[in-house]
């Protein structure tokens, strides 16, 4: 007799993108599931979905992550997008403090329209562009606390910190879930271990409704 699969396994989360153009967020994104970066990368119309699996306390879970477009005529689909979706990373450029105002935009609208448990963080991203000089990220810290987030500096052309904000993302998903079902939330741990790195092919969505 077979085993039966422990509850609580295929966990699916749904994780949005959320900033300004041109902040990184597709580069983010193809970083971390591709493992690939191009200086060239075009700018998302609409949104693009890419999937990764992973392994979090032995659970297999898989993240749905909708990168979506930052140019301003694609504002109004955003609610399409974040609606339902377990956790979002608002994304802004290190060099870039307007980019900084539009996130904190981002989030007002997030806990006016989205779920009221969704798991929010921050990426300060480009943070290679940063090399030796002093930055001070006291605000953007100061902020994520506010809001219940957490504020990872990330480079996509380097490939730091992508992982980290991910994997946290996710078991911070995977914990509130745990709770609000009555388990035993999982004890964090470092580390993550990829089931499935083939590659993901962008797609675009087939339906706005």
């Amino acid at each position: 007799m077979n085993n039966p699969k422990p509850s609580g396994s295929n966990h699916s989360f749904k994780l949005v993108l959320l900033g300004d153009g041109r902040v990184g967020k597709t580069s983010l994104v193809l970083r971390y599931v591709n493992n690939v970066f191009n200086d060239q990368q075009q700018a998302t119309v609409q949104a693009s979905f890419l999937t990764k699996r992973i392994l979090i306390q032995g659970l297999p879970i898989t993240l749905s992550i909708w990168d979506t477009a930052g140019q301003e005529r694609f504002h109004a689909l955003g609610p399409i997008y974040y609606r339902d979706a377990d956790a979002a990373l608002l994304v802004y450029d290190i060099m870039d403090n307007d980019s900084f105002i539009r996130v904190r935009n981002w989030v007002k609208e997030l806990q006016q329209m989205a779920s009221k448990s969704i798991i929010m963080a921050i990426a300060a991203n480009k943070s290679d562009l940063v090399r030796a000089k002093k930055f001070n990220l006291e605000e953007a810290e100061s902020y994520a606390s506010s809001i219940g987030a957490k504020l990872f500096m990330t480079s996509a052309k380097v490939g730091t910190g992508i992982d980290d904000v991910f994997l946290d993302i996710a078991t911070r998903v995977l914990q509130k879930k745990h709770s609000t079902e009555g388990l035993s939330p999982p004890r964090p741990r470092k580390g993550m271990l990829i089931i499935d790195d083939e590659p993901e092919k962008e797609q675009q969505p087939t339906c706005c409704s």
